[in-house]
């Protein structure tokens, strides 16, 4: 049986369970405090060997990229291989299963998965996060792929509490938010960095916990895309909703759900054309201090 040279690599949605707007630099780039996750469901990135580099993009949100020659998945690979002093050589594809644009890391953890594919295919030492973070804010933690505490403009990485198995929903309400917009549009004082233990033992108990946090972005995003308000009624309408907020700068919404069943029958319930909607379990993870 033949070998076949094609790698694969998960690009899974970034989930910000809370948001806070620190500050702000005197470049303009705005400070953050945020509690990352990943979530079993995402886009794929695919790599195989080539003389050139290609990138060919199928799935459900293809059609929103198709019109950008400059991607970021082709970014990243261009910086790697600029970083390592070869030459870009590969094909790729991008299965794209995820709102563009929906604050959820989509281009960021494309781009992160592009980088941890090629290192395989060009077999390179893992890429550092200032390379990462030329791609964007969102990449470096998105690299690393596991749940953090993620301040600064993006760089400044932490260990994340000892979160518990739960239930997670998330709906997008099929519209695009540009970040810089949300951010232009935040109005109000800058928030102090959040209190956080250093595990919590159920969902229940997280959720309650992280409702004394927020995310700085949702006002903003709201008054620019009112449905984004709809979504977040809809999700705490729920009896086993715990927690629901907007992730990112949205308009993708989360809830916390007790279990993975109840967050599957949210999901389903909430169905509706032109809403993307998706719910399922997120594994325990442990502190790794």
């Amino acid at each position: 049986m033949a070998l076949t040279s094609l790698l694969s690599e998960p690009a899974p949605a970034k989930i910000n369970l809370f948001l806070h707007v620190t500050g702000r630099r005197p470049d303009g780039y705005h400070l953050l405090d945020s509690l990352v996750i990943f979530a079993p469901v995402g886009d794929l990135i695919t790599a195989e060997p080539a003389e050139t580099l290609t990138l060919t993009i199928d799935g459900p949100f293809a059609a929103a990229l198709q019109t950008d020659p400059d991607n970021l998945v082709l970014r990243a690979a261009r910086a790697l291989a600029h970083h390592a002093g070869i030459p870009p050589c590969a094909r790729l594809r991008l299965t794209k299963n995820l709102p563009v644009a929906s604050g959820i890391g989509g281009g960021s953890a494309d781009a992160a998965a592009t980088l941890r594919l090629l290192t395989r295919l060009w077999h390179l030492p893992p890429p550092p996060p200032a390379l990462a973070l030329t791609l964007g804010a969102d990449v470096p933690v998105c690299l690393a792929k596991t749940p953090a505490r993620m301040q600064g403009i993006g760089e400044t990485l932490g260990p994340a509490p000892s979160i518990p198995a739960f239930g997670l929903v998330l709906v997008n309400p099929g519209i695009a938010v540009p970040t810089p917009a949300v951010f232009k549009a935040r109005t109000g004082p800058f928030r102090p960095p959040a209190d956080l233990p250093a595990a919590w033992p159920d969902a229940t108990t997280m959720a309650r916990s992280l409702a004394t946090c927020a995310n700085d972005l949702e006002p903003p995003a709201i008054a620019l895309s009112p449905v984004i308000a709809t979504v977040l009624e809809a999700l705490r309408a729920e009896p086993a909703t715990r927690l629901a907020r907007m992730s990112g700068s949205g308009a993708t919404c989360l809830a916390l759900c007790p279990t993975a069943a109840t967050a599957t029958a949210i999901a389903q319930k909430l169905a509706r054309t032109g809403w993307w909607t998706w719910g399922g379990g997120v594994a325990a993870h442990a502190n790794a201090t």
